[in-house]
């Protein structure tokens, strides 16, 4: 199958897509899914330990605390 064709297609089109379209169309949308999925659990993390490192510090301030 030629990447023109699968660029030419449209989901609103009046044509059922062939087998190998529709393929690679579930193809790049899991692969976009799983993409997006990884950035945002990479985002949590990254916002979640920087909270911590925050609580982290005003407990040193406000309790006179040591995290080792």
């Amino acid at each position: 199958m030629k990447d023109k064709s699968i660029d030419s297609y449209r989901l609103t089109s009046l044509e059922e897509p062939t087998d190998e379209m529709l393929e690679q169309i579930m193809k790049e949308v899991a692969t976009d899914a799983k993409q997006r999925s990884d950035d945002a659990k990479k985002k949590y993390f990254e916002d979640l330990a920087e909270m911590i490192r925050n609580k982290k510090e005003e407990w040193i301030v406000k309790y006179n605390m040591s995290f080792q």
